[in-house]
């Protein structure tokens, strides 16, 4: 295997093997230095690709402040994979910092294949996916929220661009009251609710018609598109 920062992709909540591809599996189970978001869920993943080795024998660190610290085993000649807590490293993800160090000390860099949630959420979509930009979280604060809303809206109309943002789930509901209140009733919004799970649902109308639907999208991982 080439000493490499190894991104690793992780399921979005169900199964390991629903998602992860042989090669990233077969290429994970070589390594034994880890940067992970969180130690527990990182080690419960590894255990369900098949570690050929005990939890005991890899080193598993959380991502911190010090990024460049994490990359001691690059620099003795090791590879070292990096695990975000759900989806891809690096994307709406702390690795970022790291990956960036990588970078700077001249260390090669592999995204490895996986599940992202964004991305699957803007082909299920039916919204433009030639021009599109991933917001992040958008404001707390009502008043901030709904300008932010209201600016986004404005920019994909005069770009023809999907705009892309996510929540904390226990906000989902405060986030869809604002969108609704917000926008124009001909603006699309698609909400993409538990992605890759049992219970997926990804849905796509104008905010006229999720006025008229009363809904809902509850406690569960979800990405907003939303295109004017």
């Amino acid at each position: 295997m080439t000493v490499a920062l190894y991104l690793i992709p992780a399921p979005l909540g169900g199964p390991a093997a629903d998602v992860v591809p042989a090669g990233t599996a077969t290429a994970v189970r070589l390594l034994r230095d880890f940067a992970v978001e969180n130690a527990k869920s990182a080690r419960a993943y590894l255990a369900a690709l098949g570690m050929p080795c005990t939890m005991r024998e890899l080193s598993i660190r959380e991502i911190g402040a010090d990024a460049a610290a994490l990359l001691a085993p690059l620099r003795e000649g090791r590879s070292l994979g990096v695990i975000s807590e759900a989806g891809c490293p690096a994307v709406a993800d702390p690795g970022a910092d790291l990956v960036a160090a990588a970078h700077r000390e001249g260390f090669r860099v592999v995204p490895l294949a996986g599940a992202s949630a964004i991305l699957l959420a803007l082909m299920a979509s039916g919204l433009e996916g030639q021009r599109f930009a991933f917001c992040g979280y958008l404001p707390r604060e009502k008043r901030e929220r709904a300008e932010r809303i209201r600016s986004l809206e404005r920019r994909s109309r005069a770009e023809r661009e999907t705009q892309i943002f996510i929540e904390t789930p226990y906000r989902n509901d405060a986030l869809l009251a604002a969108l609704l209140e917000s926008c124009d009733g001909g603006t699309r919004l698609c909400i993409a609710a538990d992605v890759t799970l049992s219970t997926e649902e990804i849905v796509t109308r104008t905010i006229s018609q999720w006025r008229g639907a009363r809904a809902a999208v509850g406690r569960r991982p979800a990405v907003f598109l939303l295109q004017a």
